[in-house]
């Protein structure tokens, strides 16, 4: 449904909001729903006392595979699967994370392919108040509370990727 341009690729190296390196520090901050993008961020925050409302995972880090003991804790509740190859937004991934917003439980989402680009999605699908933390290689997490302003810079971003933004919207929007 949408690609990553190759001139966008070194826009989105920026983190979109502060960065923290201690998951009990962060989740102090967090007042609504959580959702978390990848793997350790996730594990972070389950050892911290914390499940996300929703998970987006793929196994990997750093590209490597995730510690066994990793994998384990952040695929013990519900697990729903995703497809999303690197550099894209699936229609799959994009279904996937509606319903996963929408329910009650907290779930995971294993993502086959790579869920970096999901934390796109995720802002602009979640609601006032919502934290979307996602890693940042060697820094730490990245907190995104998301409120009007942030949705809207980042469906501007998402409108400049190749493809169908519309359709993503449709998909994302209750």
């Amino acid at each position: 449904m949408l690609e990553l341009p190759e001139d966008l690729r070194r826009e989105l190296k920026d983190p979109m909001g502060p960065i923290e390196t201690d998951a009990e520090v962060l989740l102090r901050d967090v007042s609504g729903p959580l959702y978390a993008v990848g793997d350790v961020v996730t594990y972070h925050f389950l050892r911290a006392g914390r499940e996300p409302d929703v998970a987006l995972v793929d196994g990997i880090t750093k590209r490597e595979a995730v510690d066994e003991a990793v994998r384990r804790a952040v695929t013990a509740g519900e697990v729903r699967d995703a497809t999303n190859p690197p550099a894209t937004i699936t229609a799959d991934l994009a279904r996937a994370l509606r319903r996963a917003i929408d329910a009650d439980e907290p779930v995971t989402l294993f993502v086959d392919g790579e869920e970096d680009l999901a934390v796109l999605p995720a802002i602009a699908a979640a609601p006032d108040g919502a934290s979307v933390v996602y890693g940042q290689p060697d820094e730490g997490m990245v907190h995104v509370r998301v409120d009007g302003e942030v949705r809207a810079s980042v469906r501007d971003l998402l409108e400049r990727f190749e493809g169908d933004s519309d359709r993503l919207f449709s998909l994302l929007d209750r």
